[in-house]
């Protein structure tokens, strides 16, 4: 499957309708910085192309997954940063890895 960076931006922008970014003050483009996004995405799955089926997909997770974790360390820092309450799912998530050393993974917890 091939996909241009400006198709993959649109499609981003689609996914945003349900989950907006926020992008706050930032002094970047929103539409520069999602064209960055996609371009770097498409260099990463051009790179991946003699890669068998199971290896992209299982690259393409832990690239998410990273992000999805990355993503909930940000929010919990900015969070706490300012003093707020994080939301009953996350103090939850971090309860649990908290109580479950296999989890941990060795990180800084």
């Amino acid at each position: 499957m091939t996909i241009q960076p400006d198709q993959l931006a649109a499609l981003m922008r689609e996914v945003e309708r349900e989950d907006p970014i926020d992008f706050a003050d930032l002094p970047f483009p929103e539409d520069e910085m999602r064209a960055i996004v996609a371009n770097h995405l498409c260099e990463m799955a051009a790179a991946m192309e003699s890669f068998s089926e199971e290896d992209r997909t299982l690259t393409l997770l832990a690239v998410s997954a990273k992000l999805v974790l990355e993503n909930l360390v940000l929010h919990v820092q900015l969070l706490r940063r300012h003093g707020l309450p994080v939301s009953e799912n996350v103090e939850a998530l971090l309860g649990r890895l908290r109580r479950d050393p296999g989890l941990e993974g060795g990180g800084k917890g």
